[in-house]
């Protein structure tokens, strides 16, 4: 699942690369990935781009004719071409919207998954999308404050891992910066905002800054058809169970709950309890 700092790096890279380009085709191969009917994908042609911006896990290309906000959903992402693609390789993911440009290059909205989770829409303002007008405060943004984060999460009787992933309380933090966050603030997944002391609130809110501040910074100047496994190699906890906990050399293990999974050591953040 894309995340805040891989779509931070992926939006900076389309703001420097389309800047100034004219919109010349558009193609939409997956009708139900367009969620704006009253504004087809084809009323950007001849558009130019003014920039691109994140909000949360959503691209926003900003144009003369209108936004273009892609949500990225569970398997979705950008891939960039500088000139019409050819042949892909067996594992690539299939393009469900296209945009080439003036100078040759080609936008390809692609999606992974068994089903549609990618989402575009042409707005006015990318306010108008509703999971966006509902997003939380973000954790990557330098105004982001203790009391954005105490709203979000003192007093609240839900587990502190499903919070964080929680995007109108948290904006950008999904499964996998989740458990890194977790794991570096020594707290259990499974915790009860609720039942956490003031060191452990401390320690979560250090971390959830430190943790995707610091991958934002560690992805820059990666390509963005890089960026994902960059991700998953800088990955402490998420992803390697059965692996040496990193800190303490305690095996990692992985539990169940709902539809979706935690990473944790037993040993930094459970007491040596299994889940």
């Amino acid at each position: 699942m894309p995340e805040s700092p891989e779509v931070q790096v992926l939006a900076e890279f389309l703001a420097e690369r389309l800047a100034g380009r004219r919109v010349d085709e558009v193609d939409l191969i997956e009708f139900r990935s367009l969620k704006t009917r009253a504004r087809p994908l084809s009323s950007l042609v001849g558009a130019e781009v003014e920039g691109a911006a994140r909000y949360g896990k959503h691209v926003d290309l900003q144009l003369s004719a209108g936004h273009l906000v892609v949500t990225l959903g569970r398997h979705g992402w950008i891939r960039w071409n500088d000139a019409p693609p050819g042949d892909l390789e067996p594992d690539s993911p299939p393009a469900l919207a296209t945009l080439a440009f003036d100078d040759g290059g080609v936008l390809e909205a692609t999606d992974a998954g068994d089903w549609v989770s990618l989402g575009v829409s042409v707005v006015d303002a990318a306010s108008e999308v509703p999971a966006i007008a509902k997003l939380g405060p973000d954790p990557a943004d330098e105004s982001f404050s203790r009391a954005d984060f105490d709203r979000a999460v003192v007093g609240r009787r839900k587990q502190i891992k499903a919070i964080l992933q929680e995007q109108e309380s948290l904006s950008g933090i999904g499964n996998a910066y989740s458990d890194e966050i977790l794991h570096a603030a020594k707290v259990s997944p499974v915790a009860h905002a609720a039942t956490l002391d003031g060191r452990a609130l401390d320690r979560v809110y250090d971390e959830t800054i430190g943790v995707v501040r610091g991958a934002i910074a560690a992805r820059r100047g990666i390509p963005i058809h890089e960026l994902k496994a960059a991700k998953t190699a800088a990955m402490r906890v998420h992803g390697r169970a059965g692996e040496a906990c990193p800190v303490c050399g305690d095996t990692i293990r992985e539990f169940r709950f709902a539809s979706t999974t935690a990473e944790y050591c037993p040993t930094c953040q459970t007491g040596g309890v299994e889940l």
